[in-house]
C-alpha cells in the first residue's frame, strides 16, 4: 500500500543558498539555543511506499565534548534533506541524518566526511552509534552484551577533532522514503542508490555552504562497494574528494565464498580459539595470517585445482591451520569457506562443535549456542549470527534512547535499521567505468564488481587517498580477499597506487566494536587527515579539478 501522508508541523524548512557563495571564506556559527522537532510523517519502507511531504526539517541541540584534551562545542542536525532528480530536478526523495558539526570554524579549512553502512538496506546506525561519533554504545564484544540499562558515553575516538560528521541514511532505511511519484524501489540499485547518495552529498554542501570543505567517504561492507561507484560519480559531477575509507570491503562479488581469500580468517579464529595445531604457538597473530596467505595463494590453490587428487602434506598443513581434521577438510573439498545445504558455514559450525557452540561470521571470537531450538534458527537472517544477536539489544534501545531524548527528535513512524525487502529487490546491475558488464548472469547469480571504479576515480584524482580497513575475524568480508581485490584491481601507475594504504585489525566486520581497534582505527584516520591537509599543494589540485568540473 502506498504511504502518503501530510507534512509535519513545522517553520524550519530549509531555503538553498547558492553554491556560488562557496567561493568566499566562510565561518558558520550557531546561537546556542536546542530545537526540538516531532516529526508526524508516515515513512513506509516497503518497495512500493512513498511519501509526499518536501520539508526538510530538523531536530537541532547543541552539545559539548573534549578529544585528546581539545574542547569542542558541536552542534547535532537530526532530520532530512530533499534530493532531487538531477534531469528534472524535482523532488524525488526525502533523506534521514544525523550531522555533527564543530561550531564556529571556517568552511574551508572544516573537512566533511559522509559515512553509511551497507546491506544493502541497512541504516547508519551502527556506524553512528558504534565508531566515530561523538557518542558511543557500551559493548561487551566479544561476549553478548546484557539486556538493559545500557550505557552511552563520550567517545574518546570520535573523529569529530578532525572532521565535521554527516551519517546518511538511504531510501528504504531510517526514516528515509521516495517522493511521490517515485517509489522507494526506484533507488534500490548499485547506480539508483549511488546517485541518490550523490544528490543528498550535493544537498548537503549547498544548504551547509560546505562546497569548498575537504570532503571525505566513510562506507562498511556493501557501502565499501557504494563508495567505489559514488565516488566515480561525485567526480563526473565536479566534486572531487580528498579522502575515502572503505572497511570490511567487498569490492568483487565474484569472489564472495573464495577459499583463498577466506583461509587467512580461519587461521586467525582458530588461533583466536586456541585450536591451532601449530607448534609452537604463533604468538603474533600479524605474522602468523601473513604466513597463511602465502600457504593460500600457493600450496591451498594448487590443492583445491587438484582436488579430488591430494597431497597428504598440504592437507595436513592446512588442518594445522584451521584445527580442522584431515578427514573433515577432505569431505568438504578442501573448501574452508563452504555452506552446507541450510547455508551455515562448514568451518563456523565445526570449529567448536564439541563445545555445543558455532563462531559469529561478522566476528569470529564471538560464539552461540548451536543446539537446541538455537541451531535451529535461520542462519541466513544476518540478525541471528552470533555476533548481531551479542549487540543488538543495546545497539535497539540506546539508538532510540539518543535520538528521542538526547537529539530531540521523535517520529510516529517506526525506525527501520534493517529492511531486507531492500536487500531483496535491489537491482545490482552495474557498468564500471572500465566498460566491464557486471552485475548478474545468466543464472542470476550476483557479480557485481566496483574495484574498477575505485581505481578509475584514482586515476582521474591523483591526489585521492584511499584507507582500506579489515579485520582478522570478519568471514563475511575476509580481510585477504580484500587484499586481492586491491592487488588486482586495474590501476597500473605505481605513484597513484602509493595513495592507498590499508590496515588491519584484530576485530570483526564492525572493526570499531572492539575497543582497541576503534582507537587504533581513529588514530590511521587521523594520520591520513593530517596528511591530506597537510598537503597545500594537492588541496589546491583538487579544488582547482573540483572548479574545472563546475565551471
Amino acid at each position: 500500500m502506498n504511504s502518503d501522508t501530510g507534512s509535519p508541523q513545522s517553520t524550519h524548512n530549509a531555503h538553498a543558498p547558492s553554491p556560488g557563495r562557496a567561493s568566499m571564506p566562510h565561518v558558520f556559527l550557531h546561537r546556542r539555543n536546542d530545537q526540538p522537532f516531532n516529526d508526524d510523517v508516515a515513512y513506509g519502507m516497503g518497495p512500493d511506499d512513498f511519501v509526499v511531504d518536501t520539508s526538510e526539517a530538523a531536530a537541532v541541540t547543541h552539545h559539548t565534548i573534549t578529544i585528546g584534551g581539545r574542547r569542542i562545542d558541536y552542534t547535532a542536525t537530526a532530520g532530512h534533506l530533499v534530493t532531487v532528480d538531477e534531469s528534472s530536478s524535482k523532488p524525488n526523495a526525502k533523506m534521514f541524518y544525523v550531522a555533527f558539526t564543530e561550531d564556529d570554524q571556517k568552511e574551508e579549512a572544516r573537512p566533511v566526511t559522509f559515512f553509511y553502512n551497507g546491506g544493502p538496506g541497512s541504516s547508519s546506525v551502527f556506524v553512528l552509534l558504534g565508531s566515530f561519533a561523538p557518542k558511543r554504545i557500551k559493548t561487551s564484544m566479544p561476549g553478548f552484551t546484557p539486556p538493559a540499562p545500557y550505557s552511552l558515553e563520550d567517545n574518546p575516538d570520535s573523529l569529530l577533532d578532525k572532521s565535521d560528521l554527516v551519517f546518511i541514511n538511504p531510501v528504504g532505511t531510517g526514516y528515509s522514503a521516495a517522493i511521490s511519484p517515485n517509489k522507494n524501489r526506484d533507488f534500490w540499485g548499485v547506480d539508483q542508490d549511488a546517485r541518490s547518495i550523490k544528490q543528498f552529498i550535493k544537498r548537503f554542501l549547498t544548504k551547509n555552504d560546505r562546497w569548498n570543505s575537504p570532503k571525505y567517504l566513510f562506507g562498511e561492507s556493501y557501502g565499501t562497494a557504494r563508495s567505489c561507484v559514488l565516488a566515480y560519480m561525485l567526480h563526473e559531477d565536479g566534486i572531487d574528494l580528498n579522502g575515502v575509507t572503505i572497511q570490511s570491503s567487498i569490492l568483487d562479488y565474484t569472489q564472495a565464498g573464495n577459499p583463498v581469500g577466506a583461509l587467512p580468517t580461519a587461521a586467525a579464529d582458530a588461533w583466536y580459539h586456541k585450536r591451532l595445531g601449530v607448534a609452537p604457538t604463533p604468538t603474533d597473530l600479524g605474522t602468523f595470517v601473513e604466513e597463511v596467505a602465502q600457504f593460500a595463494r600457493t600450496d591451498y590453490i594448487g590443492a583445491l585445482r587438484k582436488f579430488p587428487q591430494t597431497d597428504d602434506a598440504v592437507v595436513e598443513k592446512l588442518s594445522q591451520y584451521t584445527g580442522i581434521d584431515k578427514t573433515t577438510l577432505l569431505s568438504w573439498s578442501l573448501d574452508i569457506a563452504g555452506y552446507d545445504s541450510r547455508g551455515n558455514s562448514l568451518f563456523l559450525t565445526t570449529l567448536l562443535k564439541s563445545k555445543g557452540v558455532a563462531l559469529g561470521s561478522y566476528d569470529g571470537r564471538v560464539t552461540a549456542i548451536d543446539t537446541g531450538i538455537a541451531g535451529q534458527i535461520d542462519p541466513n537472517s544476518g540478525g541471528n549470527d552470533p555476533t548481531m544477536t551479542a549487540v543488538t539489544g543495546v545497539y535497539t534501545t540506546m539508538w532510540n534512547e539518543y535520538l528521542n531524548e538526547q537529539l530531540k527528535y521523535t517520529s510516529t513512524s517506526s525506525f527501520t535499521d534493517l529492511n531486507d525487502q531492500a536487500f531483496q529487490n535491489w537491482d545490482f546491475s552495474h557498468i564500471d567505468p572500465t566498460g566491464a558488464q557486471k552485475g548478474k548472469d545468466a543464472q542470476g547469480n550476483v557479480i557485481l564488481y566496483t574495484a574498477g571504479d575505485l581505481a578509475a576515480v584514482m586515476a582521474l584524482n591523483v591526489d585521492l587517498k584511499v584507507l582500506s580497513a579489515n579485520g582478522f575475524y570478519d568471514f563475511v568480508t575476509p580481510f585477504y580477499q580484500t587484499v586481492l581485490d586491491l592487488q588486482q584491481m586495474p590501476l597500473i601507475e605505481q605513484s597513484v597506487r602509493n595513495n592507498l594504504s590499508a590496515r588491519f585489525y584484530p576485530s570483526g566486520h564492525m572493526v570499531y566494536l572492539d575497543g582497541g581497534s576503534r582507537t587504533a582505527l581513529k588514530a590511521d584516520l587521523a594520520k591520513m587527515y593530517d596528511t591530506v591537509g597537510n598537503d597545500e599543494p594537492a588541496m589546491a589540485r583538487v579544488r582547482i579539478l573540483q572548479q574545472r568540473h563546475r565551471a
